[in-house]
């Protein structure tokens, strides 16, 4: 009875969506298309039928992202490569059963950790928590500890937060029992035995232990005081100020959207996003939410005093879970190349409209990135650009990433960067959106390995950082109050020769890249 109501509830969205569907609505970038319509067999039939379907070259590629049942290897979206042997803790055996013992073993757990083979599990632990009596009843459906659910007809009740006295930022009280529901049938002992992380911005448990069913249904004109009709994102966001845990935000929230990747409407910019906190995004990465939605992000604040209603609503994969994207990820060694990260990277260039490199003479293009902090400075960051710059190989662009430049102009300096250059700081996740060719060079990684070299390895960027530590100076020990002598808390000089070597490293990886090499070889043709 069950699989009846949801299927037909899903047949019924499908002609509903089919009938009003606009072609100008997929605004993928060109090589996600295939991909995009294999998930979409009635949009192919409707665009070989259509005489304004743009797309009749893309529909009949054999193409996938890599979740679906039916996608072979060949067909899928990028695939990952393992070339060095692992070593390391056994990570894989808590997610997987099994030890890594063989490169095919190495190779299956970096897919299912960090690529879309990770999609591919959040929807197999799909479980319904609340069953719909009929078709136009509330459900939800979540993955195994609320990490990532989605329901329909679902309110929330925030009429008391204007009572809260404080700000809510990583708060986990901020519903009370039946504060949240829905007129369906609730598996209460399901819900209690997902209820195993409640850690701010680790699952929705915090909310989702306060769901309880209505005894009235929920639908416009009945217990709500505003009703969402356009499908939502409810998203609960890490530091907004630091790019390296606020884009783990919106990297789950792309993943999030292939979980739910469902309809024809799983990409489109026509949903309402709600911030789970009181103040809004100001930050100078607030235009990222352009690239999710076409109408203004609202934050809690917006919603205070009001019982609201979604007619389809999403709680996302969240920054900070156990084992999740890509904030502590324990990546297996020796793996590289994410399809999902490389997918997500070229997503994002495509929706906020950031140009594209073209060829001017072959020269390569090296960004410095400077930081205007207490610690972590190059102290002879003008010595060594003078030194570049005598090599007329290379082009050398000193930047400052700060609210002066906008978001959508770094990124744009970022496709302009065959080389990518700073200390070890939040500022080195502008690697997520550097050419394929690219080399992020972090001078010094301040004792700290994995982080950057981690996330290029999810990138599939060539990654490297400073070789001899005797041919670097440390102003001093450096300190805190409560960390004590740490090499994140001091400032850096260079030696000059050894940073002009590992330059041209660099550059030996870029011209011999096929991407660089397929650039300029089409040259004659720009």
């Amino acid at each position: 009875m069950l699989a009846h109501i949801l299927t037909t509830v899903h047949l019924l969205n499908l002609v509903s969506v089919t009938r009003t569907f606009n072609w100008r609505d997929i605004h993928l970038p060109p090589q996600h298309l295939p991909h995009f319509f294999h998930n979409k067999p009635h949009l192919v039939e409707m665009c070989r039928n259509s005489g304004d379907c743009p797309f009749k070259d893309q529909i009949e590629q054999r193409a996938c992202w890599g979740y679906e049942a039916d996608c072979s290897y060949p067909n899928a979206y990028g695939h990952p490569v393992c070339p060095h042997e692992y070593r390391g803790p056994i990570y894989s055996s808590w997610a997987y059963g099994f030890e890594v013992t063989n490169h095919a073993e190495q190779l299956y757990t970096f897919y299912h950790q960090a690529d879309f083979g990770y999609v591919k599990k959040q929807q197999e632990e799909l479980k319904v928590y609340c069953e719909p009596y009929h078709q136009d009843d509330s459900s939800l459906e979540c993955s195994n500890s609320l990490r990532f659910c989605r329901g329909k007809n679902i309110f929330i009740d925030l009429r008391d937060l204007h009572h809260r006295q404080s700000a809510i930022v990583y708060d986990t009280d901020v519903l009370k029992p039946g504060q949240i529901g829905g007129h369906c049938r609730l598996n209460r002992g399901l819900l209690k035995d997902n209820l195993d992380e409640v850690g701010f911005l680790r699952s929705w448990a915090p909310e989702l232990q306060n769901f309880e069913e209505t005894t009235e249904q929920v639908a416009r004109n009945t217990i709500c005081d505003t009703w969402v009709d356009r499908p939502a994102y409810i998203v609960k966001i890490d530091a907004t100020v630091n790019m390296y845990h606020h884009f783990c935000d919106f990297l789950n929230l792309f993943a999030a959207q292939h979980v739910n990747n469902t309809n024809d409407h799983s990409f489109s910019t026509d949903v309402q996003i709600l911030i789970w906190r009181t103040s809004p995004d100001t930050s100078n990465f607030a235009p990222m939410w352009d690239a999710f939605t076409k109408w203004p992000v609202w934050s809690l604040e917006d919603v205070a005093g009001k019982r609201i209603c979604f007619k389809q609503v999403v709680l996302p994969l969240l920054p900070r879970m156990s084992f999740g994207l890509f904030y502590n990820t324990p990546i297996v060694s020796g793996c590289e190349r994410s399809g999902m990260f490389h997918a997500f990277s070229k997503h994002i260039i495509h929706r906020l409209g950031v140009p594209q490199p073209t060829v001017v003479g072959e020269k390569i293009h090296v960004t410095i990135l400077s930081r205007e902090t207490s610690y972590r400075n190059i102290l002879n960051e003008g010595e060594l650009i003078k030194a570049l710059r005598e090599n007329e190989d290379v082009v050398v662009r000193k930047v400052t990433y700060s609210h002066q430049l906008g978001f959508r102009k770094q990124l744009a300096h970022d496709q302009w960067t065959d080389i990518f250059v700073g200390m070890h700081g939040a500022g080195l996740t502008h690697l997520l959106f550097l050419p394929d060719w690219a080399v992020i060079f972090e001078i010094y990684n301040c004792d700290d390995p994995d982080c950057y070299y981690d996330l290029a390895r999810l990138r599939g960027i060539k990654y490297m950082t400073w070789e001899d530590e005797s041919k670097l100076t440390q102003q001093d020990e450096g300190h805190t109050h409560t960390l004590g002598a740490h090499k994140k808390f001091t400032n850096y000089t260079f030696d000059v020769k050894e940073f002009l070597r590992l330059i041209m490293k660099a550059v030996d990886h870029v011209k011999t890249h096929p991407g660089w090499l397929k650039l300029h070889s089409n040259k004659d043709e720009l």
